[in-house]
């Protein structure tokens, strides 16, 4: 049975699904689709935490259907900008798992990960699937991936 790691950049999902089709990510569609036959070493979705019910809510979503979900505060600058970013905790998730996975799946557009999917091809032979929607998904990252998936209407609530 094929091994998988997934790493779920719950930002960037959220905000390219609202901006290109105005509809929310369906992770329970994606769960069954991505894992059907498939053993799961790990799923992880990271997200920002501002503390308020209706995030908690979805946290807790995810953690049922079966991630387990790593929260960093949200941060508001002072200029009014914020941060929130998980980009170096997730290469260095993949990469630790990317030895014992045959596959990673990341749900990602951004374009950073492309060096990822190629390290962990290089050193340890692990494919990898990206989930994005196309045209907010970094070409290079496409072009990185075994396999790209487009989020489309089945993917979505």
């Amino acid at each position: 049975m094929e091994k998988i790691a997934i790493f779920v950049d719950v930002q960037n999902i959220y905000y390219t699904t609202r901006q290109y089709y105005h509809q929310y990510f369906n992770y329970k569609a994606f769960w069954d689709k991505a894992t059907a036959n498939k053993e799961i070493i790990a799923a992880f979705a990271y997200a920002i935490d501002k503390g308020d019910t209706k995030q908690r809510n979805f946290q807790n979503t995810l953690k049922n259907i079966g991630f387990q979900v790593k929260l960093k505060p949200y941060i508001q600058r002072k200029d009014g900008s914020a941060k929130g970013d998980w980009d170096v905790g997730i290469a260095l998730d993949a990469i630790e798992l990317a030895e014992s996975a045959d596959t990673i799946i990341l749900l990602s557009g951004d374009g950073d990960f492309d060096l990822l999917l190629q390290k962990a091809r290089k050193v340890y032979a692990t494919k990898s699937v990206v989930y994005g929607v196309t045209a907010l998904t970094a070409p290079s990252l496409i072009n990185a991936a075994d396999q790209f998936i487009a989020i489309e209407k089945s993917l979505l609530l």
